[in-house]
């Protein structure tokens, strides 16, 4: 792993008034390589799969011969790299600046935009899909690949962490994005970052990525972190599992409650799966092109 980048004030200050911050060069070559090594390998076992797995999420044009993987879903759970990674005390070290001692992960993804196509991923919030006790809960990016607009960095509207909670529903059922008039897109700021560096957004910050129009690939690594005292509001079926859910100092059984805008992922929409596919369902796209639509 790399040296640990020293989390300054500023910084800190930075995260809480807006929502976001990068920070550059955490990881070293080695490990970016060891993880672009990895990722292909995967997109190699996907030509064997023509629909989605609870493994992976596949592109629109997916075929064999041209294969095209969306989503390896919780990586961590089929490499040890991911694994390790998701416990790196580099990552970790700087998570803790922000969230304190005692943290539990979410879990993990890897999204990969393809070159010339890559998907795009609709404006929303992660709490609109898990809100818990509390807000102190961030997703630490870590890009394969250099993030820049062209191919498809990821978005976000500075200080919207701090608003009401946004409606992700269309005519009453949850679609897992917002609407267009509940924000200004040119507001967004891009999170552009060389490889090697890490992002890091807070659960309630709105945020999206366009579709991948250039000949580079746009691979990003996802990492869900909350405060130990942070519970889900739908309940933990599992209390043993949940535990070790544990990346760093110690759990515990005592719910912190903040006063946190929360609307429930509820009604669900007809088709479950990736965000990917729940936001297929919504009528209109943030983007051109629209959304592509389940065949009816």
């Amino acid at each position: 792993m790399g040296l640990v980048p020293m989390v300054t004030q500023e910084q800190v200050d930075f995260y809480n008034k807006n929502g976001f911050i990068t920070v550059d060069d955490v990881l070293p070559m080695s490990d970016l390589e060891e993880l672009r090594r990895v990722a292909d390998e995967f997109v190699e076992e996907s030509r064997s799969v023509t629909e989605h797995t609870d493994k992976f999420d596949l592109e629109p044009g997916h075929t064999p011969e041209n294969p095209k993987l969306r989503r390896l879903k919780e990586p961590q759970k089929h490499h040890e790299v991911f694994a390790r990674m998701l416990r790196s005390d580099v990552i970790l070290d700087v998570v803790e600046s922000f969230l304190g001692p005692n943290i539990r992960t979410i879990g993990s993804k890897l999204n990969m935009k393809s070159p010339e196509g890559g998907s795009q991923v609709e404006w929303h919030t992660d709490w609109a899909f898990y809100p818990h006790t509390n807000d102190d809960i961030l997703e630490v990016g870590i890009p394969l690949d250099d993030m820049e607009l062209e191919n498809g960095a990821l978005m976000g509207l500075s200080g919207s962490h701090r608003g009401p909670a946004l409606s992700h529903h269309e005519n009453g059922v949850f679609v897992g994005a917002v609407s267009r008039d509940q924000f200004d897109i040119e507001d967004a700021t891009p999170f552009l970052l060389k490889a090697g560096g890490i992002s890091l957004h807070h659960v309630r910050l709105l945020h999206g990525s366009a579709p991948n129009l250039s000949t580079r690939p746009r691979r990003l690594l996802l990492q869900g972190y909350m405060a130990a005292d942070a519970f889900p509001l739908t309940g933990i079926p599992d209390w043993d599992a949940w535990n070790e859910r544990m990346v760093r100092g110690e759990s515990t059984n005592e719910a912190r409650l903040e006063n946190v805008p929360v609307i429930f992922p509820e009604p669900k929409p007809a088709k479950l799966g990736s965000i990917y596919e729940i936001q297929r369902q919504m009528g209109e796209s943030h983007y051109e092109g629209g959304v592509e639509k389940y065949d009816e």
